[in-house]
């Protein structure tokens, strides 16, 4: 079984939402992401969203856009991100991990070759920003049939047709976009228009319901866990994380601040 949809039944079976921290691959150390990433499931991580570094990543914010960068300025490629992925593995065989990030750079390396480059490595699963389910035709079943879910974006201005569509190919969970705008963004969050949102398209999908972009601090963390399967946390740890400069400080700083989450979000 797929490690995503295992632990998804886990947590669903402690009844309680995921938590799921994005980290950028190389920021704020090549050396030290596989490090951070054990930092944060011993802080009560239940997925790792590992974020592949692109020179022009129009969903993220100004925070994720400048981790980006310092990880492109340090030679991170998509290679680089699958080593830190198969350390990661040396010490950590159960804590699923999704790749998110863009097509370009997948494409220049050969789809094909990363799909399977990123399963050897011991990847669970991909999200593409840039790749709607109508360009994913022959993709799609390809990760399927490797066992990396595709997880697919809802925004908020989905409408019921293309949910449909959504709801077709989607594996693992779906993965909606609280807010309108960027990753990062500094919104405030209708609870109410939310949830039923929520609601909304559980009445069109049979897996778990995520949520991120701006879940910035617990409190958001904790509400958005009352209504969703996963509560996904991005700028606000990278941002958290870059403030730091030394490596034990950092890591520290990355268990603390997921335990607290954890801790709101329900977890014994």
């Amino acid at each position: 079984m797929n490690r995503i949809t295992k632990r998804l039944q886990e947590t669903r079976s402690a009844g309680r939402a995921a938590l799921v921290p994005y980290l950028m691959a190389g920021d704020p150390g090549i050396a030290s992401t596989a490090r951070a990433m054990h930092a944060l499931v011993e802080g009560g991580a239940d997925l790792i969203e590992l974020g592949m570094p692109f020179s022009d990543p129009i969903a993220d914010g100004p925070v994720i856009q400048a981790a980006a960068g310092r990880a492109l300025s340090r030679g991170v490629s998509l290679d680089t991100v699958l080593d830190i992925l198969v350390e990661f593995r040396i010490h950590d065989s159960s804590t699923p991990v999704l790749l998110m990030g863009y097509l370009n750079p997948i494409e220049q390396m050969g789809w094909r070759r990363f799909v399977d480059a990123s399963v050897d490595a011991g990847a669970d699963g991909l999200l593409l920003v840039d790749l709607p389910p109508e360009e994913a035709e022959e993709m799609y079943p390809y990760m399927q049939n490797c066992d990396l879910l595709p997880i697919s974006l809802v925004a908020p201005t989905t409408d019921e047709n293309r949910l449909r569509l959504i709801a077709g190919v989607a594996r693992g969970f779906i993965y909606y976009i609280a807010v309108k705008g960027i990753t990062g963004a500094a919104h405030d969050f209708d609870m109410n228009q939310l949830q039923s949102r929520i609601e909304w398209i559980r009445r069109h999908v049979d897996i778990p319901i995520g949520i991120g972009f701006g879940v910035r601090n617990a409190d958001i963390a904790a509400q958005c866990a009352r209504v969703a399967d996963l509560v996904i946390v991005g700028s606000a740890l990278v941002e958290l994380l870059a403030s730091q400069k030394d490596e034990t400080v950092v890591l520290q700083t990355a268990q603390n601040w997921i335990s607290e989450l954890s801790l709101v979000m329900g977890r014994e």
